[in-house]
């Protein structure tokens, strides 16, 4: 997750004990210039989706054989409700997955059909980059 933030232009660098990260400011990551490998962090990959879906650039997500074998049409969902394009998905909305944004995201309420952490954060931080409010409804309180 470190790698795919660091090709969106954020600085990371560990300094002992302490990690020291300087990111880019909203609505600022960079487009990536090659895939994004997430190796086997499933929750890393889905929050990230959420992250740049709504950046209007192309960002392609990979990850390890588990990885690849685990469906992301839970996050895929709300970001299609707010404009994002799945250009390339493996049946299944498995990776490889290809994105590309929208240039104007469009603000969504979505309810979370089971609860999910992943999903909604996922939504809130496709939010942060949505004019207008973005709003996440969930049957049970997640983390």
């Amino acid at each position: 997750t470190g790698a795919a933030m660091k090709a969106m232009g954020a600085h990371i660098e560990k300094h002992g004990a302490e990690w020291v990260i300087r990111g880019t400011g909203n609505g600022a990551l960079l487009q990536p210039e090659g895939p994004l490998d997430f190796g086997n962090a499933g929750t890393g990959s889905r929050l990230t989706m959420g992250l740049v879906g709504t950046y209007d650039m192309e960002t392609t997500f990979i990850g390890d054989a588990s990885l690849s074998g685990r469906p992301m049409g839970r996050v895929l969902e709300p970001l299609r409700q707010m404009g994002v394009q799945v250009l390339k998905a493996t049946p299944g909305d498995r990776m490889p997955i290809t994105l590309h944004g929208p240039k104007h995201a469009a603000p969504i309420t979505y309810r979370v059909p089971m609860a999910s952490a992943q999903v909604k954060s996922a939504v809130l931080l496709a939010g942060l980059n949505t004019p207008g409010i973005t709003t996440v409804i969930e049957p049970v309180m997640t983390r």
